[in-house]
């Protein structure tokens, strides 16, 4: 693709691109650890979770239906919790962690008031959305996704969501972004990627697509 060419859509990755937490992972495990009777610091967690999401196998269930797929995202966070909650000393190494705990912390990440838009987003959408661009997510996340864009007030200049749970593959596989492509009836010469990650620039290689690199503070 020529680099100097204005694109006629772009794919926008989601977490730290578009939104991100207004608290640390931490607080938010620590505080719903402790209900189960697990005490630990929230910096232990903040410093563990980072490599075991790393470490993780792809958050990606090609094939399944909607409710399969929603317990099978639950059961590859709840493993998630373990592991961090093992890395920073709340459980024994390989212990599961309390029952339920993996699925309240699945719905609480589901709600809004979690998260945030960084504040620039909004008026590069609309500008974009002005100039006739068309928009799409491709995100390494799950169907907890659309809903949260949604109530973040994100949804309305979006054509389309892809999750990686849902597409059977996740970045830096092309997989996500093909199935993107398809849904906005465009080819890989049409389209940009924007996203803070290696693996949206390692994916978006891969399916062919100009990366555009974000770096937040």
């Amino acid at each position: 693709m020529n680099p100097g060419r204005s694109p006629r859509g772009l794919l926008l990755d989601a977490m730290g691109t578009l939104i991100g937490l207004r608290t640390s992972v931490g607080s938010t495990y620590a505080a719903l650890a402790s209900r189960h009777g697990l005490t630990v610091e929230a910096a232990a967690i903040d410093r563990a979770f980072p490599r075991i999401y790393r470490q993780a196998p792809p958050l990606a269930f090609p094939g399944l239906g909607e409710r399969a797929l929603e317990e099978a995202e639950i059961g590859w966070w709840t493993a998630r919790v373990g592991e961090v909650l093992s890395a920073a000393g709340a459980l024994a190494a390989g212990a599961a962690p309390p029952p339920n705990l993996g699925r309240e912390l699945f719905q609480r990440f589901a709600q809004a008031d979690l998260w945030q838009v960084y504040a620039d987003v909004p008026g590069h959408l609309e500008a974009w959305h002005r100039r006739g661009l068309r928009l799409a997510v491709v995100s390494n996340f799950d169907s907890r996704l659309p809903g949260l864009l949604e109530a973040l007030g994100l949804a309305s200049w979006l054509e389309a969501v892809v999750v990686s749970s849902a597409a059977g593959a996740a970045k830096p596989d092309p997989l996500p972004y093909q199935l993107a492509l398809t849904r906005l009836d465009l080819t890989a010469g049409q389209v940009w990627h924007v996203g803070d990650s290696p693996e949206d620039g390692a994916g978006a290689q891969a399916a062919g697509i100009r990366w555009v690199k974000v770096q937040r503070p």
